[in-house]
C-alpha cells in the first residue's frame, strides 16, 4: 500500500512539473558544460616545451600531476602564461600554479560578472571557466598544508556570477565555505566548488538528474585532482540539488564524509544504495521548504528517499535553530557547529545526532 501511495504521488509530481513548468522551464533549460577546459585545442598543438602536453580530456589527474612534477618552475610558468584557462582548470596541476593561471585569466576577461572575482589578487581561485554561465572554485585557507579539507557543493541558481553574491550569503558557495572555514581549526581549508551547471529555478532541470549526472563526473574528477596533488580526502558538504550530484558521485568520490543539507534526495533508497565507505550525514531544519517536495522518483522525475529520514540511515545533524533553505551555515547555529566538528574530525555522536565536540585549540 505504501509503495502504491508513493507511486500515485510520483505520478502527480510528474504531471505537475511537466504541465506546470514545461513552458516556463523551456526558456530556462540548461545544457551541462562538459568536456575539457576552454583553450584545449591550442594547448594540444603547442610544442613550446619540445614535448607533448597532457591531454585534458584523456589523461587522469594523476598523470597530469606526474607531468608537472617533471617540469622546471620556469616551464610551469610558461604554460600558465600561454594557456591560463587550461592550466587553471586542469585537475592534477600544482595548486599554486592554478591560482596564478586563474588570476591571469580573470584579469584578461572583460565580463562584468567576474569583476568581483578579479578584484582581489589574493583570492585563491582554483578553477575558473567563463563558458556559459561560468564556473568557479575558490579555496579558503592553505590547501597545500591543511590536514583537514572540506568541499562545499551548491545547488540551483549558482554560477560564477552568483558565486559570492551579497544577498542570501549563506545560500552561496563562497558564503557557506567562508562561514565553515571561520568555525574550523587552523589546520583546515575549505573549497567552495561551483564546478557544474546548476538548474535555474524550480523546473524540470531541478526535478531530473541529467545536470547532476554531468556534475557528478566533474566532482569526481575534481576530488581525484586533489588526491593527485597530495590533498587529504575531503569532507564534502552538499546543499540542495548539490546533494543529488553527491549521491550520483558517491561510489566514486574520494571523501571521508558526505554531509547533505536541505536535500531533495540523493537518487538512492538508503545509505547502502550509495555504495560508499564515507560516513553519510543529513540535516534538514523544520521550516525548510524542501520538506514540501515529494521524496519519490518516477519516470526520471524526483530524487528518491529523504536523506534526513530515519529510513535512509544517515547520521543526523541537528538543525532545529537553522532557518529556511539557506540558513544551515549561519553563524551561531547548531548545524554550523556540528558541520565544523565533522570537518575537523572532532565530532561525537549522541544517539542519531552529531554533536560538536571540539578538540583543544578548536575552532577560531
Amino acid at each position: 500500500m505504501r509503495r502504491y501511495a508513493r507511486t500515485l504521488v510520483a505520478v502527480a509530481l510528474a504531471t505537475t512539473v511537466v504541465a506546470g513548468t514545461a513552458g516556463w522551464a523551456s526558456g530556462n533549460a540548461q545544457h551541462a558544460l562538459t568536456g575539457p577546459p576552454p583553450g584545449t585545442a591550442a594547448w594540444r598543438s603547442d610544442h613550446v616545451l619540445g614535448r607533448e602536453l597532457p591531454d585534458p580530456a584523456r589523461d587522469t589527474p594523476a598523470q597530469v600531476a606526474l607531468f608537472f612534477r617533471g617540469l622546471s618552475e620556469k616551464d610551469r610558468r610558461t604554460l600558465a602564461v600561454r594557456h591560463p584557462l587550461v592550466v587553471g582548470n586542469l585537475d592534477g596541476a600544482p595548486l599554486e600554479l592554478r591560482y596564478r593561471a586563474n588570476a591571469l585569466a580573470l584579469k584578461a576577461d572583460p565580463d562584468p560578472r567576474y569583476a568581483s572575482l578579479a578584484a582581489d589578487p589574493q583570492r585563491q581561485i582554483l578553477a575558473f571557466d567563463p563558458r556559459g554561465r561560468g564556473q568557479v572554485a575558490e579555496v579558503f585557507g592553505d590547501l597545500s598544508t591543511a590536514t583537514r579539507v572540506s568541499v562545499v557543493v551548491p545547488g540551483s541558481d549558482i554560477d560564477a556570477g552568483t558565486f559570492d553574491r551579497t544577498n542570501d550569503v549563506y545560500g552561496t558557495p563562497a558564503g557557506m565555505a567562508k562561514s565553515l572555514y571561520a568555525q574550523t581549526g587552523r589546520d583546515s581549508a575549505v573549497i567552495a566548488w561551483a564546478g557544474y551547471t546548476t538548474p535555474v529555478g524550480v523546473g524540470v532541470d531541478a526535478a531530473t538528474g541529467s545536470l547532476a549526472e554531468a556534475g557528478a563526473d566533474r566532482l569526481t574528477r575534481f576530488t581525484d585532482g586533489l588526491a593527485a596533488d597530495g590533498v587529504p580526502a575531503p569532507v564534502v558538504f552538499c546543499h540542495s540539488y548539490g546533494s543529488v550530484v553527491c549521491g550520483l558521485a558517491a561510489s566514486r568520490l574520494r571523501a571521508t564524509d558526505l554531509v547533505v543539507l536541505g536535500s531533495p534526495g540523493m537518487r538512492a533508497d538508503d545509505v547502502g544504495d550509495l555504495h560508499t565507505d564515507a560516513r553519510v550525514w543529513a540535516a534538514k531544519d523544520p521550516d525548510d521548504w524542501i520538506d514540501d517536495v515529494p521524496n519519490v522518483e518516477f519516470a526520471g522525475l524526483g530524487h528518491g528517499e529523504d536523506p534526513a529520514s530515519a529510513a535512509f540511515g544517515a547520521r543526523r545533524v541537528p538543525a532545529e535553530d537553522a532557518h529556511g533553505h539557506t540558513g544551515y551555515f549561519a553563524p551561531g547555529t547548531e548545524s554550523l557547529r556540528a558541520f565544523a566538528a565533522i570537518a575537523d574530525g572532532t565530532f561525537a555522536v549522541d544517539g542519531p545526532y552529531a554533536v560538536a565536540s571540539y578538540a583543544e585549540g578548536g575552532p577560531r
